[in-house]
């Protein structure tokens, strides 16, 4: 079941990219004819692609709640759900230069179609190439791709150029240079997303990505309820396992006061929560550089954030002990066994996030 949920979300990536790369050349080709009735058809068929962006969302949050994934498995849904986000940027990308065509229809102009030519002779081949390599699991495919883009960025610098010539030769109307400068950007744009795709790819691979993301610090922040227990259990177990430059944090859907029970039994484990508010996830300073949100019950899936975002959103349906009924000695053994099992869950996410090649030992 596990790898059937697996080879489904692969299928859906490369069905996504293969939308992106048609409106992509499609594009390429309603520019380069000055074809307004196919720039309509990009524009048209961009909600394809948002279909399917909706759709692998859903698989990637599916998956989750059905695998409760760890180590390899947990990178894999890690990188797929961020490279939906990129793919959905590139077909937006496709849309925008259709329209840009559209701009360009009525007037008189001369273009360097040969720099477009090549600058999305690139882009679209990188695009191609960045998705299989996150599919196929080729580091080396990944790399090779990535070492494309600045002669991509060099062919649009000097394509910048020659519009801003032409136009000081008055061969270029003044309402045709943005245009023409966006389609360059643009299609400058998709190598850059390609190139962000094989860093998750690279990383799916050999767990050597977010190494540069926790050089400061790599902030996970734990939601439930009211900020009352589970967070707060999370949020220790989190600082508990002294990660460096990891920054863990909680927060509630809307801030209530925190269990005695949780204050007690965390005592025990030497931390003191007793003087620290409560708060609600709008209370989160710079909620938009988290780069995970653990929803600790279903209720807290409000608290991820809508796209495009670089977070990503994950549920962990750990029992509430607060919920729980019984003798002192019962609780314990409840809030025992919530912190054991968010304490193997956030390890696992620690490892992930650093890779393989980085072995983490918790405190």
């Amino acid at each position: 079941m596990l790898q059937q949920d697996i080879d489904l979300i692969r299928a859906k990536l490369l069905e996504m990219a293969a939308l992106d790369e048609q409106a992509l050349t499609r594009a390429l080709h309603a520019f380069l004819r000055r074809d307004r009735q196919l720039a309509y058809s990009v524009i048209l068929r961009d909600q394809d692609v948002d279909a399917l962006d909706a759709a692998l969302d859903q698989l990637c949050l599916e998956f989750i709640v059905r695998h409760q994934p760890t180590a390899g498995h947990l990178r894999f849904v890690y990188s797929a759900s961020k490279i939906v986000n990129l793919l959905e940027r590139c077909g937006d990308y496709a849309e925008s230069i259709a329209r840009q065509v559209l701009l360009l229809s009525s007037l008189t102009y001369e273009a360097p179609v040969d720099r477009f030519h090549q600058i999305a002779n690139l882009s679209i081949p990188m695009l191609h190439n960045a998705v299989h390599a996150f599919v196929d699991g080729n580091a080396d495919l990944a790399r090779t791709t990535m070492a494309i883009e600045p002669r991509v960025n060099q062919i649009r610098d000097g394509l910048n150029a020659d519009l801003v010539e032409l136009r000081e030769q008055g061969r270029l109307p003044l309402e045709a240079l943005n245009p023409l400068t966006t389609i360059a950007r643009r299609f400058e744009r998709v190598s850059d997303q390609a190139t962000n795709i094989c860093e998750q790819a690279l990383y799916f691979a050999t767990g050597q990505y977010l190494r540069h993301l926790v050089r400061q610090d790599f902030r996970v922040l734990f939601v439930d309820q009211t900020n009352g227990c589970l967070s707060r259990i999370a949020q220790a177990v989190g600082e508990r396992l002294g990660a460096k430059r990891f920054t863990f944090d909680s927060a509630g859907m809307v801030a209530g006061a925190v269990e005695p029970q949780t204050i007690r039994f965390l005592a025990e484990k030497g931390v003191d929560v007793s003087h620290q508010p409560s708060k609600s996830v709008e209370q989160v300073p710079n909620l938009e550089q988290v780069q995970v949100i653990v929803a600790l019950c279903r209720e807290a899936e409000a608290a991820f954030p809508q796209k495009p975002s670089k977070s990503l959103g994950l549920q962990w349906l750990a029992p509430d002990p607060s919920l729980a009924r019984g003798t002192p000695e019962e609780l314990n053994v409840e809030y025992e066994r919530a912190f054991q099992a968010l304490a193997t869950h956030t390890g696992d996410l620690v490892q992930a996030i650093l890779g393989e090649d980085q072995n983490f030992h918790p405190q």
